[in-house]
């Protein structure tokens, strides 16, 4: 909270992952710096309830586990299933560590069979079984094991070109979205929203670390050749992050500047 001129404005980071200096080197993670006032005022209401200070009340912008995350996603798999069609199918894409949850699994089976295509980036345990004809024939499953731990939880919605986009700090397992508590936050501001899809997208651009989910439960290498045998260009999703934000960090480094400035009155 910080007094600017004639008003109080207060800040909010939000992340996906923990807050530890050691995992923080190599863990992948994404986070939202924001004075939005709507999710200032929900991360306000978010902390009483979790301080004892208040009743769980409605929120205009964060969406909360055990409360209605769950019920968030659902809703957002129906409206995709809803307004998906033949000539303009429905898309949903998620980069998550774990899918377990029964509900969840089931509706994207649902959405599959809706000709809703789905793409899914799963590090880890995975219990959804794609490729399967009559169930989860438009369901793709990518797994990428590299240098770095991926940790980043993005959702995308195309809801019929209004596209939505959020950030979580939950997986899609019983005990995150039951038994926790766990936030979703959505990104609007609009730079910062197709910066964070164009990252979705590479994840299931990479041909290098790699691997996707095929019906018997095997992995197979993302193939680094075209339908023509043509020999693919190398491509690895960790690199491209991290070359593009050194690069950002070295020329920021080099104008010496600094955006956010802290006053403190003498």
């Amino acid at each position: 909270v910080r007094k600017e001129k004639d008003k109080v404005i207060r800040y909010v980071h939000l992340g996906t992952g923990n807050y530890n200096d050691k995992t923080a080197k190599f863990y992948v993670d994404m986070s939202l710096f924001t004075c939005n006032q709507d999710i200032a005022n929900d991360t306000t209401l978010f902390f009483n309830v979790i301080s004892g200070y208040s009743v769980i009340q409605p929120m205009k912008k964060l969406v909360m586990a055990p409360i209605n995350l769950k019920s968030r996603l659902l809703e957002l798999i129906d409206r995709e299933i809803s307004i998906s069609s033949p000539d303009s199918p429905g898309l949903i894409m998620a980069k998550i560590n774990s899918l377990a949850h029964q509900e969840i699994i089931e509706a994207l089976y649902k959405a599959s069979c809706a000709g809703v295509n789905v793409l899914l980036n799963i590090r880890g345990i995975c219990m959804l079984v794609p490729g399967v004809p009559n169930q989860s024939e438009r369901i793709k499953v990518v797994s990428i094991v590299g240098r770095y731990l991926e940790h980043t939880r993005i959702f995308y919605f195309q809801n019929g070109g209004r596209e939505e986009l959020y950030l979580s700090s939950s997986d899609l397992m019983p005990r995150n979205l039951d038994r926790r508590i766990e936030l979703m936050f959505p990104i609007t501001q609009e730079d910062l929203f197709q910066k964070v899809k164009e990252i979705l997208q590479c994840y299931f651009k990479d041909n290098t670390n790699a691997h996707q989910l095929n019906m018997d439960g095997s992995w197979t290498p993302v193939a680094t050749t075209g339908e023509d045998e043509e020999i693919l260009e190398k491509f690895s999703v960790q690199d491209y992050i991290y070359s593009t934000y050194k690069k950002k960090y070295l020329n920021k480094e080099k104008t010496n500047s600094l955006d956010f400035v802290v006053r403190r009155r003498n």
